[in-house]
């Protein structure tokens, strides 16, 4: 897999399992795997960037907000804005935009991505009109809370071989079941979540 948000000996030394004990790394890698995409469904985005621009077309029903100084458009999460080429049309004909202004302000050094595409004193088209935005999407660096909520579900999902029936048990606590989320995870990953999703 790749991509994951954090790394196998981030998470050996988590659960205090040696660098050299290699016995275990299918179970973890897969584990670190799965907690990654989980985040990912969870919040409604992803948190790696793209390796190079890819090309994603919008229409404009449900997706622009007026604004005082222009049309927002919303569009996935950008991570950089090197290579960034916006277009409006449709099939194969598509004219390359000019005067927009990336949204929110600063959001790439500040470690954000860009969410929106503002028409400064302009409208992006009709109803039916189209745009496609050739970038490189994703976050400009995976924020350090989902790489720990990440590293605390695998962490959670390598035990999880032990507890089948979700049922874990310690002389000290007993037996009890296994809450359906984790607490840390979710306080972690919640300010990421994209509105109606999670």
């Amino acid at each position: 897999m790749a991509n994951e948000y954090g790394t196998l000996a981030a998470l050996k030394e988590k659960l205090g399992i040696e660098a050299d004990d290699t016995s275990r790394d299918t179970l973890l890698t897969s584990a670190l795997a799965s907690a990654s995409r989980s985040i990912d469904k969870t919040c409604g985005r992803r948190f790696w960037l793209d390796a190079a621009a890819v090309q994603r077309t919008y229409r404009l029903t449900g997706r622009t907000v007026c604004e005082d100084d222009g049309e927002l458009l919303v569009v996935d999460d950008v991570g950089s804005a090197t290579g960034l080429v916006v277009e409006t049309g449709s099939g194969t004909s598509w004219t390359a935009v000019t005067g927009y202004e990336t949204q929110p302000d600063n959001a790439l050094a500040d470690g954000k991505p860009i969410t929106g595409l503002l028409r400064v004193n302009g409208v992006w088209g009709t109803f039916r009109a189209r745009v496609r935005v050739t970038a490189r999407f994703g976050w400009p660096v995976v924020p350090d809370d989902i790489t720990e909520a990440s590293l605390i579900q695998a962490s959670r999902l390598y035990k999880r071989k032990d507890s089948p029936e979700g049922i874990i048990g310690s002389a000290e606590w007993g037996v009890r079941n296994l809450s359906r989320r984790d607490p840390d995870v979710w306080a972690l990953i919640e300010p990421y979540i994209i509105p109606g999703f999670g």
